[in-house]
């Protein structure tokens, strides 16, 4: 299996690894399949993400995206980290082999799981919020293969 040279450096010389203890919201998710597990935690003032961290038990792809994804949201808005999306992730990284796709979705699913946290905290969930997170579950369970219950 072929990595890029970003994954590699990603991989090697993770971004943001840690928990943020006074985090304003916390992500974890878990892939039956595969074992990996993804915690973010997100500081969010003013609606805007000032820091993200991972911890990931997993693959060095795990491991890549988790940092990649963490880089990618730190000081955009919630909303716009919302728009975050697997695909984006792996083609930041240069690429994924296929067989590990699976890893950016994990981080993707992270990143919107601390985000659905965040909103109702704060109160600030929609209902196109509910919607759009409803999708996600959805989806979730899909690809989980069989697993009767979310890892939320």
């Amino acid at each position: 299996m072929e990595y890029s040279d970003k994954v590699m450096d990603h991989f090697m010389n993770p971004r943001n690894v840690g928990e943020i203890a006074d985090a304003s919201a916390t992500g974890m998710v878990g892939n039956a399949k595969c074992g990996d597990i993804m915690k973010v935690d997100l500081k969010i003032e003013n609606d805007i993400i000032v820091d993200a961290k991972f911890k990931t038990f997993g693959c060095g792809s795990a491991i890549a995206t988790s940092s990649m994804a963490t880089e990618m949201i730190k000081g955009k808005t919630v909303e716009e980290a919302l728009t975050l999306t697997n695909k984006a992730v792996a083609e930041a990284l240069d690429g994924l082999p296929p067989v590990k796709m699976h890893c950016s979705l994990l981080a993707e699913q992270a990143v919107k799981a601390a985000i659905k946290q965040y909103y109702e905290k704060t109160g600030q969930m929609t209902e196109e919020h509910k919607k759009m997170f409803d999708m996600l579950d959805e989806f979730e369970h899909e690809h989980e293969h069989g697993q009767e219950e979310a890892n939320h």
